[in-house]
C-alpha cells in the first residue's frame, strides 16, 4: 500500500518580518504587516509579496512583540479572528482589551500544538514596548517550530546572547537531530548608534547565530520593506551580499525577495 505523500514545506517572504511558514500542511503567519507606512513618516518601499486576500487558510499567527513594524492593527483586522493569535503574555492581554479575543498568551518555554506542529516560545533580547512609556509591554518572543521531522526557528527581533540558541540546540541534540531552517533578521548598525546590538542582530551577528544554531539553511528577513530612522531598506541586505562573498557557508544562505518562495528539499533530520 502506497503511503500518502508528505505535504510540501515552504517559506514565502511577504516582507519585513512577515513570513508565511508552511510545514507539512500547517500554515503559520509571522508578525503580519501590510501597512504602507510606519507612522506618518517611514514609508514602505516594496509592495507586500502576497496580498491579504490571497493568503491561504491559516492555522495560527505568531506575534513576537508590540513594535509597530511587527504588530500592525490594520493587518490584524484584515485577518480572520477564527485563527489563534499567539503573543507574549503582556501583548496578548493588551490585544484582549482591544477586542482581539482570539489572542493567546504564550510565555518563554511554553509550548502549544498547532495541528501537527509544536510551537515553543523563547525569550528574545529586545525591548519590544510599543511606546516609550509602556515598559510593561516590552517582552518579546522567538519561536521554535517542530513537526518531529522538520524544524524551524523564527527569531523576530533579538540581540545575540549566550542563551539565544540554547533551547533549540538542547531539544534537537536530545533527539539526535539538527535544526533544518533558521529564519533570522538582518540589521544595519550605523557607526553612530553603538547601542544597536543590545536588541538587534547585525549581519555578522546573524551569521554567528546561524552557526550557533547549527542550522542547515538560513533565510534572512527584516529588509527591503520599510525605510527606518537609522538605515535604508536595502543597507542590511547589501552588507550581507558583500559578506557572503567570503563566507564559508554561503551556499546555505537563501535570500528571498519579497513575494518569493523557497521550497524545502526533503530532509532527513539527523545529525
Amino acid at each position: 500500500m502506497t503511503e500518502p505523500a508528505v505535504p510540501i514545506s515552504r517559506i514565502t517572504y511577504v516582507g519585513h518580518a512577515t513570513l508565511l511558514i508552511e510545514l507539512e500542511g500547517v500554515r503559520l503567519l509571522t508578525d503580519p504587516n501590510w501597512d504602507s507606512h510606519l507612522g506618518w513618516v517611514l514609508r514602505r518601499v516594496s509592495d507586500p509579496g502576497i496580498t491579504v486576500k490571497s493568503l491561504p487558510a491559516l492555522d495560527a499567527v505568531l506575534l513576537t512583540h508590540a513594535h509597530a513594524d511587527h504588530l500592525s492593527f490594520n493587518s490584524l483586522k484584515a485577518l480572520s479572528r477564527q485563527v489563534p493569535l499567539y503573543a507574549p503574555p503582556a501583548v496578548a492581554r493588551w490585544l484582549h482589551r482591544l477586542g482581539y479575543m482570539h489572542s493567546v498568551a504564550i510565555g518563554p518555554d511554553e509550548r502549544v500544538k498547532v495541528g501537527r506542529l509544536q510551537v515553543t516560545a523563547i525569550a528574545a533580547k529586545h525591548l519590544g514596548a510599543r511606546y516609550m512609556f509602556d515598559r510593561w509591554r516590552s517582552s518579546a518572543n522567538m519561536y521554535f517550530i517542530d513537526t518531529s521531522s522538520i524544524s524551524c526557528f523564527f527569531a523576530g527581533d533579538t540581540a545575540i546572547t549566550p542563551d539565544t540558541h540554547r533551547i533549540v540546540r538542547e531539544y534537537l541534540d536530545e533527539h539526535n537531530r539538527r535544526l533544518d531552517l533558521a529564519l533570522l533578521p538582518i540589521g544595519y548598525a550605523p557607526w553612530w548608534k553603538p547601542g544597536f546590538r543590545r536588541g538587534h542582530l547585525t549581519v555578522d551577528d546573524t551569521l554567528e547565530l546561524f552557526e550557533r544554531l547549527n542550522a542547515r539553511l538560513l533565510i534572512p528577513y527584516h529588509w527591503g520593506t520599510f525605510h527606518h530612522v537609522t538605515s535604508g531598506p536595502f543597507d542590511a541586505i547589501q552588507q550581507l551580499r558583500l559578506r557572503l562573498k567570503s563566507y564559508w557557508r554561503r551556499a546555505d544562505v537563501i535570500i528571498l525577495e519579497p513575494g518569493s518562495t523557497f521550497e524545502l528539499p526533503p530532509i532527513a533530520s539527523t545529525l
